[in-house]
């Protein structure tokens, strides 16, 4: 058996992301402001998780259900734009 010649690079400790939302109490979300959800909207036009957008259990729930009202309205697009 030969011995493992990787090496593993150490893991830098993460920076932990505050809630936009609990920090900032002053800001809402609303599903009329398009502009502001799709922050929260990957480039395929899924949701984002809680750890890359850095939001609480509480206020991401919040977001992902005025996300579903904006593609509803027609706000927001279902799936990515496709370019021809």
């Amino acid at each position: 058996m030969r011995p493992n010649t990787r090496s593993r690079k150490p893991l830098r400790p993460l920076k932990a992301k505050k809630c936009q939302f609990c920090a900032d109490p002053s800001l809402s979300v609303d599903y009329k402001s398009a502009s502001q959800l799709k922050r929260f909207v990957s480039d395929r036009g899924k949701i984002l998780a809680r750890r890359h957008t850095g939001n609480c259990a509480r206020h991401q729930r919040v977001i992902a259900r005025h996300i579903k009202r904006a593609r509803f309205m027609g706000l927001l697009n279902y799936t990515a734009d496709q370019l021809r």
